[in-house]
């Protein structure tokens, strides 16, 4: 069966457009400016999450535990601030795709999942007008990106892929593994990271999977901008 992207831009993503549209527009001092990026930006992440109600929350939950890694990471202000809203808008590419194909169900046939896999470059094509998001369009593109060459859209591996989408791509993964039948979200979490280290080498930057398990280990758990504690 023959997939194709979607010939039509969505109303949606045309509001969505004209929200970033309002924030690229900003002539403020660089400081006052990433607060209010980062608020704007949360609204666009909440309509996101009305049209794509399978990952409510994903996007926040993804940023609260990327922001972390990237303070741990020693990132400055700016790339950090870039990392954060890459993390929030990081899926945003699948509006763009076919209706079926934005429901998260699982079972997909080969060629449903190639059209897929286009969802970070599609992202990254969305953003691109924005100058605000310049760099965190960088991210998105290569989250899905694996440490061993066998990822999409581009194959980059290594260190070749940027660290800021390797730290993506593990807040990513770790918020997005579901555990049947465990509730608990500590158990879930002490598995999610379990499962992390062993894609470690592979599919994800060791340096950074270690970053994370240090950073689960710590006894006090403190999430950032209003994110509820665990």
């Amino acid at each position: 069966m023959q997939v194709h992207i979607a010939d039509s831009v969505e109303p949606a993503v045309l509001k969505i457009q004209g929200m970033l549209q309002k924030v690229d527009r900003l002539h403020i001092p660089a400081t006052s400016r990433r607060d209010l990026e980062s608020i704007l930006v949360r609204q666009v992440t909440k309509e996101l999450d009305r049209l794509l109600p399978w990952q409510a929350g994903h996007g926040q939950e993804t940023a609260a535990v990327a922001v972390r890694m990237g303070l741990a990471a020693n990132l400055c202000d700016e790339l950090l601030h870039q990392l954060k809203l890459a993390a929030l808008l990081h899926d945003i590419g699948l509006l763009m795709l076919p209706s079926h194909l934005q429901t998260g169900r699982e079972a997909k046939d080969p060629d449903s999942y190639v059209v897929i896999q286009n969802h970070p470059r599609l992202g990254a094509t969305l953003l691109e007008p924005f100058s605000f998001l310049r760099d965190a369009t960088i991210l998105i593109a290569h989250h899905h990106e694996r440490w061993d060459g066998s990822g999409y859209p581009y194959g980059l591996r290594g260190q070749f892929i940027p660290l800021g989408a390797r730290i993506l791509a593990v807040a990513d993964a770790f918020e997005a593994i579901r555990i049947p039948h465990v509730h608990d979200r500590s158990l879930r979490d002490r598995i999610a990271l379990r499962i992390l280290r062993v894609a470690s080498g592979t599919q994800f930057d060791p340096f950074v999977v270690d970053l994370l398990v240090e950073l689960m280990g710590e006894t006090a758990t403190t999430y950032v901008e209003g994110t509820p504690q665990r």
